[in-house]
């Protein structure tokens, strides 16, 4: 499981999403032997989960039943820890698009946050184009790494933790995109310059 690639069944060490209802999911680490409790009853990951197709409906301990969904960067960023105010997906799809991203693009992002443009970012830009994203809080910037690696599209993405006013993105001439999503974006409009790929006349 990978959120640019599409698999049919739950496997062990998947990232999956439960559907509750049009108003609540769950992301779930799935794990042989592992255990989930929802508001419908224990789902058990061995019995209930792994081997079962994507999408499927599958019944809870006390009789309740959810869906269990393929991870997406839409189902994500309705269903992720919030450890900042993130843009969702109406929003997401209006930069995607007014930033031309397309397969093999090479995007920089100033505040990753919480991750959820960078999950969108990452499937726009798969198989072949990668992120560089700087956050300047050194725990969000570990726990989002751990969430890239966690949802194999870490060979994708380059984090930095640095000021990205101060100090850039770290690349140079590179990039076919870039987004600021920071406090004062104006102090980084030269670092932004100087990333971007130099075109041809």
């Amino acid at each position: 499981m990978s959120f640019v690639e599409y698999s049919d069944l739950i496997q062990d060490g998947d990232v999956a999403i439960v559907y509750l209802s049009h108003t609540s999911a769950l992301p779930v680490k799935v794990r042989q032997g592992g255990q989930t409790q929802t508001r419908y009853g224990v789902l058990r990951h061995s019995s209930d989960l792994i081997g079962r197709r994507y999408g499927s409906k599958v019944t809870c301990s006390r009789g309740g039943w959810v869906h269990v969904l393929h991870p997406t960067a839409e189902l994500w960023t309705c269903s992720l820890p919030h450890r900042t105010q993130i843009l969702y997906t109406p929003d997401i799809a209006t930069i995607t698009m007014m930033l031309e991203l397309k397969p093999g693009a090479v995007v920089c992002e100033s505040g990753t946050g919480s991750g959820s443009l960078s999950h969108a970012i990452l499937r726009s830009v798969a198989p072949s184009g990668h992120l560089h994203t700087v956050e300047f809080h050194q725990q969000r910037a570990e726990k989002v790494m751990e969430e890239f690696k966690e949802h194999r599209v870490d060979h994708l993405v380059t984090v930095r933790t640095q000021d990205v006013c101060r100090d850039g993105f770290g690349v140079r001439g590179v990039a076919d995109a870039v987004f600021l999503d920071i406090p004062s974006p104006w102090e980084a409009v030269q670092h932004a310059k100087d990333a971007l790929r130099t075109r041809a006349a």
